[in-house]
């Protein structure tokens, strides 16, 4: 964000969705010695940017956060993160208005929004230049390389050599446990009927989502439903929707809001990270976003997100700050970087 000083983005930390909080409450939280007139600065010049509303007048004065700001305030995640898990303060239920929060919202700057284009064309050149051979052999490439790390970020322990082996060649690596092959094969498989059945990404709905999750999780005795009960989320208080009625209904607002975005590197980041928060399913639900917001990429004529340079803790700590804050700042940073890998790094002349 633009204009505003630490302190002023430290007071926009403090907001929570739809919470109306007094300039006394603020300078309460800061645990800062500055006065309340500094304080009351601070807020009328978040006003004036747009990014608080102003509630009332007089004493009766308190401030509640624009949605828009909620995506994309500054927060530190460093010192965000050296908070124990039960001490952050956070949202800990799900924000059931999230899809119309950010059906009009831009989700990268215009600056970013060029440097993507500029990526994409640079990638259209690379790829019209290559023979179907190369093509192929870059395509095995990065359903070996998305099948490692996104099994990687899901505590697999196969290295990426193995991994290799056992996609090529079938060759299980001694002394790891069945499931991970498993799991390893089964995002080929799932990638695999993304590229031969690319077109049927270019709309989503609940059934492609069900059929990807199908492939995602065969043979790993996880169930195939929209889940009934709640499900728990390791190192965060944050708690998805726990009846499969609203689970339902959250899916269907995440397709509409999907289908109906325009910039395909949007569609493509609000896939993973949305999906990852629904937890539609009793497991395979980030594994499933990955291959899904990869889908919707191949489906428009872009570029592929392999993620293999992605830090598999930064990716779970992006993906944590967003369901306790709803804040897009890391995971975004951290798409855009896999973006300028991956165009570097795949389909090259």
């Amino acid at each position: 964000m633009k204009n505003i000083n630490d302190r002023q983005s430290k007071i926009l930390e403090i907001f929570k969705p739809e919470q109306f909080i007094s300039p006394k409450e603020i300078l309460a939280k800061l645990n800062q010695k500055i006065s309340l007139i500094t304080i009351s600065r601070d807020l009328t010049k978040l006003v004036e940017l747009k990014y608080i509303n102003r509630n009332g007048s007089g004493p009766a004065t308190q401030y509640s956060l624009l949605p828009k700001t909620l995506f994309s305030r500054p927060i530190d995640y460093q010192n965000y993160f050296k908070i124990e898990t039960d001490k952050r303060d956070i949202l800990i239920n799900f924000n059931t208005k999230i899809f119309s929060q950010l059906l009009n919202f831009p989700i990268f700057t215009s600056k970013e929004e060029s440097q993507l284009e500029t990526l994409l064309k640079k990638f259209k050149k690379n790829y019209s230049q290559l023979s179907p051979t190369i093509i192929k052999k870059e395509i095995e490439r990065v359903t070996i390389e998305l099948s490692w790390k996104s099994s990687v970020i899901e505590g697999n322990t196969y290295t990426l050599l193995e991994t290799e082996r056992l996609i090529k060649e079938g060759n299980e690596t001694e002394g790891k446990q069945k499931e991970e092959a498993i799991m390893l094969l089964n995002h080929k498989k799932a990638l695999d009927f993304v590229f031969e059945n690319k077109d049927l990404f270019k709309k989503i709905d609940r059934s492609k989502i069900e059929q990807l999750h199908k492939i995602i999780t065969n043979n790993l005795g996880i169930t195939g439903n929209i889940r009934k009960t709640l499900v728990g989320i390791t190192g965060t208080k944050f708690k998805p929707l726990d009846n499969q009625f609203q689970i339902t209904e959250a899916i269907d607002n995440f397709c509409n809001l999907i289908n109906k975005t325009q910039n395909v590197f949007s569609k493509s980041l609000l896939t993973i990270i949305l999906l990852s928060y629904i937890q539609p399913f009793e497991d395979g639900n980030k594994r499933i976003s990955r291959i899904l917001g990869n889908a919707v990429l191949i489906a428009n004529n872009s570029f592929p997100l392999p993620l293999r340079s992605v830090d598999e803790n930064l990716y779970k700590e992006a993906t944590l700050l967003f369901y306790e804050q709803n804040n897009l700042n890391l995971f975004k940073q951290l798409f855009l970087e896999q973006c300028q890998f991956s165009v570097e790094n795949y389909f090259r002349v």
